[in-house]
């Protein structure tokens, strides 16, 4: 018999124009005095300064905290949490692509703790040493569709110093509010809509082949596939399309939950690249994951054959879901190799390690080798 604990405790707001509601979600949560976290680039932006603009005028006072990198630091984090302490404030409103939202969870976890940061990594039971009652209330806005990170009880964050991403955990840095919208979205580029959406595809796919015991995320991981299936072409070719935006908002909050059931080697090794050569997660993700399905072939069969038919593919089993996520790759403008983007095999050995020793790699279906990892990397890198 099976025990396990599952958790989806988000209230998600979704809808266009919704961002509307920004002030009454920071009420609803407690929150009075909230920091805004988001990244550089947006935080020059109207929409941001609009958000500002209204909880300040709302509720009084609202901080803005938007120095995120791509990639968010543990520096980053470091920074985020002496504004959020130096201010006074009470809550944190995270704002902006899957990495503004991680580093700004992270800071809310970190706002009433003692321990550094590292000390909270996904190892073991290193979320006991948090004090929950130390964790700041979070809302959040997805400007992208990828992460899915707004309904997502974890953050990736890189330690500079050990140059590897290290998946900071715990329950209570789960939003209480996540308000999706898509006019949030309508200005993102064509290519990082593409790298994104695969990013979400990425979570969903992984779920399903997780070997973890979880039917609530197997079964939402299917539902987001078909979504993803049928909007990510469509908002790929035409980026004001909102009923796909809305569609691929919420597929990615779809694929976040189901990650609770596990990933697998495509994070693993994406989480390594990331770390010593600061690519898009998504992009990497995108690349990676045939390599990464076609080295877990041989214990996916059943799972593929299932989901074939989920998809409705004009062609069955293995081979039929392989098809179909080429033809969407290409259609979407994605890399078939990961030497198209500049990286190549030279670090095989130590991103291998790094991928067998990454978190997400308990949960691939075959616990591959080290060397295994670096011929999946190798492969990759030359389309082999």
């Amino acid at each position: 018999m099976h025990s396990n604990d599952w958790h989806y405790p988000t209230s998600i707001r979704a809808g266009a124009g919704r961002v509307n509601e920004l002030v009454d979600a920071c009420r609803k949560t407690g929150i009075k005095r909230p920091l805004l976290i988001t990244d550089s680039f947006l935080g020059s932006t109207d929409m941001i300064a609009s958000a500002v603009e209204d909880c300040r005028s709302q509720l009084g006072h609202c901080g803005l905290f938007d120095r995120v990198k791509g990639n968010p630091t543990g520096t980053n984090v470091a920074e985020g949490l002496h504004a959020y302490r130096t201010g006074g404030y009470d809550g944190v409103i995270a704002f902006g692509g899957g990495s503004a939202l991680d580093a700004a969870k992270a800071v809310a976890l970190m706002s009433g703790q003692t321990r550094p940061l590292w000390d909270f990594e996904d190892i073991g039971h290193n979320h006991l040493r948090a004090d929950p009652d130390g964790i700041a209330p979070v809302v959040a806005l997805p400007t992208t569709a990828g992460t899915g990170s707004e309904v997502g009880r974890a953050s990736v964050i890189t330690d500079e110093q050990a140059q590897v991403k290290r998946t900071i955990l715990h329950i209570r840095m789960m939003p209480r509010i996540a308000i999706l919208d898509a006019t949030l979205t309508l200005n993102l580029p064509t290519d990082l809509t593409a790298a994104t959406g695969a990013d979400a595809l990425t979570h969903c796919m992984e779920s399903w082949c997780s070997p973890a015991w979880h039917p609530m995320a197997e079964a939402v991981s299917v539902k987001g596939m078909q979504m993803i299936k049928e909007y990510l072409p469509r908002v790929v070719a035409d980026g004001q399309d909102l009923e796909a935006r809305q569609q691929m908002l919420e597929a990615s909050s779809l694929g976040a939950a189901a990650f609770q059931r596990g990933l697998g080697g495509v994070h693993a090794i994406a989480q390594s690249l990331g770390a010593l050569y600061d690519q898009h997660h998504g992009l990497l993700n995108a690349i990676l994951l045939p390599y990464v399905l076609e080295a877990n072939r041989s214990v996916l069969l059943k799972q593929m054959d299932d989901l074939a038919v989920y998809l409705r593919l004009p062609t069955p089993g293995f081979t039929g879901v392989m098809d179909w996520l080429l033809a969407l790759r290409e259609q979407i403008g994605i890399a078939h190799t990961l030497g198209e983007i500049g990286i190549d095999d030279r670090d095989a050995e130590r991103v291998g390690r790094m991928a067998f020793a990454d978190g997400c790699s308990h949960t691939n279906p075959i616990r591959h080798s080290a060397e295994a990892y670096a011929q999946i990397f190798s492969r990759a890198v030359k389309g082999l």
